[in-house]
């Protein structure tokens, strides 16, 4: 298991609960027709605040993967992030044993860069729009 936050683009996402949690559905489908580790294809909020993730939190699949020796199991580095980038979204995946400072980092960030982000691992989790809306 996984400690699970998205960040998204407060501008698509629907504005009420039920909207949401039936678009974050389609959503993690993952049925859009494009590799999901590809940052090219999200917003440019998105892309920025994924960009400033990766000093802190390393991708660790994809073309932004961490360099790491081969033979070095793959969990060595608790920080490494499994990033699941849609068009109006991204869905990251951290280490329960980085969760708070995984949280911090998220909402700071998502703060600094204007988008919306949803505590996907919270029983509950809220959901958080930049202009201070929380669903």
């Amino acid at each position: 298991m996984s400690y699970d936050l998205m960040v998204f683009d407060p501008a698509v996402a629907p504005r009420d609960r039920a909207g949401f949690m039936s678009w974050y559905g389609e959503l993690t489908a993952w049925c859009e027709e494009h590799s999901y580790d590809d940052v090219s294809i999200t917003t440019d909020r998105l892309r920025r605040w994924y960009t400033e993730m990766l000093t802190t939190f390393p991708a660790m699949n994809g073309p932004d993967a961490a360099d790491r020796p081969y033979d070095s199991p793959i969990w060595d580095d608790l920080h490494l992030t499994d990033y699941s980038i849609a068009r109006h979204a991204i869905y990251c995946a951290f280490s329960w044993s980085v969760g708070e400072k995984a949280f911090s980092a998220v909402t700071r960030l998502a703060a600094k860069h204007g988008v919306g982000f949803f505590d996907v691992s919270a029983d509950a989790g809220k959901i958080h729009f930049p202009d201070g809306l929380i669903l």
